[in-house]
């Protein structure tokens, strides 16, 4: 029975998993978003949450126990100067794991995780709202009023003007009467 089991292993040992979670904790922090397993993901929501709860707190204390997790000197000063600024209000959920399908080589379930304040196409501002430009036609000048302008020749029409070599009834090349 797995009663009250609730660790997810990720088939690795303690210490691996620490420090695996550290790293991943840390990219997350400075990227603000990874491309991870959805295991590995939802292992790290649960470890990283609770320090971004404790970054709203800037005072030594806390930032000493978050480097505890972390060992990292620059996502900690990330974590303190970025990050807990824009989630102040937030009461909690501050990741978001979106799901983008399986892994081509062995299946695996593959996510993103992602700050939640930090996706800014998702938040409506920034590079997701571009203008929309008009693309117009450029229309060539007319010689005069009432003449069109003239058309290059391509393709079935220029071999057409082209007289053929040999055929009965027309003109040769200019290239093959100057050769007589």
């Amino acid at each position: 029975m797995r009663h009250s089991k609730v660790i997810n292993h990720l088939g690795r040992t303690s210490s691996h998993r620490k420090s695996m979670l550290a790293n991943m904790a840390s990219s997350l922090i400075l990227h603000k978003r990874i491309t991870t397993t959805t295991a590995k993901a939802k292992a790290l929501k649960s470890y990283v949450e609770p320090l971004i709860t404790k970054s709203k707190e800037d005072s030594t204390h806390s930032r000493r126990m978050v480097f505890s997790y972390l060992k990292d000197k620059e996502a900690v000063s990330e974590l303190f100067r970025e990050v807990s600024v824009k989630i102040a209000e937030r009461p909690g959920g501050y990741t978001r794991i979106l799901k983008t399908g399986n892994r081509i080589g062995d299946n695996a379930d593959m996510c993103i995780l992602e700050l939640v304040d930090f996706n800014q196409a998702m938040i409506g501002g920034g590079e997701g709202a571009k203008t929309k430009s008009t693309r117009r036609r450029r229309v060539t000048k007319k010689k005069s009023e009432g003449e069109a302008p003239e058309k290059p020749v391509k393709g079935a029409a220029a071999k057409a003007e082209k007289p053929v070599k040999g055929t009965k009834g027309e003109a040769k090349a200019p290239a093959a009467e100057e050769e007589k």
